[in-house]
């Protein structure tokens, strides 16, 4: 299995340990990351005014060039890929939208929403399979109590996304049970985490990260994981009680390939 990837800002920077142990995982899991070529910031927000098209495309590009490259366009950070399967969506459906986007970028053929999106949580889940990832696990987390943390961007729209139950989500928690650990399942593991409200009004993050934490901690969670670069910020920020640490950390870690540097 191969696929065209899209890092995004984050991951080259903040959030390294996503991409690194993503890397890893992938190649001990049978799959292949090829890195996009001169790929550009997706916007890390998705444009909702529907004149709104320069903010679009750096998405049509990358989704250009994995279609030009035959490939799925996989992505890690949860607002990369809320903004670019949006955005593949206004090409796939919107005629005025795809019209101006092709006009003004002249691809050699233009784009029309034709390459499928998907997360690195999809491909574990439909293509390894969690049965396969639970065979490799060299170093199952037995006895270990972990929430997950899905945010809004992986689930909402749910319509467009159609990642898993925007109400009940389970693939992260089918995941947790996979590398042998204890999912915790708490009220507000997909409520927002104050987003960019913290750029505004830090004591909306803070009430928020609070309230996530707290619960998380009442139904019996240890550690947090999550897809996501700013909830991670959000969620970890000015706190000790309960770490919260990336997904393919965790991945990475249960498969031998390298060391945590929060306790599990």
């Amino acid at each position: 299995m191969k696929y065209s990837y899209f890092p995004g800002c984050t991951l080259k920077n903040k959030a390294v340990k996503l991409d690194e142990c993503a890397r890893l995982a992938s190649t001990a899991l049978g799959f292949e990351m090829e890195e996009i070529p001169e790929w550009q910031c997706c916007g890390g927000t998705y444009p909702l005014a529907k004149d709104e098209i320069a903010t679009k495309l750096s998405s049509v590009r990358a989704l250009a060039s994995a279609r030009d490259s035959k490939q799925p366009l996989l992505t890690l950070c949860s607002a990369c890929h809320n903004v670019i399967k949006q955005v593949n969506e206004d090409m796939k459906t919107d005629e005025n939208i795809a019209t101006k986007v092709n006009n003004y970028l002249k691809l050699d053929e233009p784009y029309n929403g034709e390459v499928q999106v998907v997360h690195y949580l999809e491909v574990l889940r439909d293509k390894v399979g969690f049965e396969t990832l639970k065979s490799k696990v060299v170093r199952p987390l037995t006895g270990k109590k972990i929430g997950a943390y899905y945010g809004c961007l992986l689930l909402r729209p749910s319509g467009v996304m159609k990642f898993d139950d925007p109400e009940n989500p389970k693939i992260l928690e089918d995941f947790i049970t996979a590398l042998g650990a204890t999912p915790v399942v708490y009220s507000l593991r997909n409520e927002c985490c104050g987003a960019y409200t913290m750029l505004e009004d830090k004591a909306i993050v803070e009430a928020k990260k609070t309230k996530i934490v707290t619960n998380a901690q009442e139904f019996g969670a240890t550690m947090l994981v999550t897809a996501c670069p700013l909830c991670q910020y959000n969620l970890a920020k000015d706190q000790t009680k309960l770490p919260v640490i990336y997904f393919t950390e965790i991945l990475a870690y249960a498969l031998g390939l390298c060391e945590l540097e929060e306790t599990v």
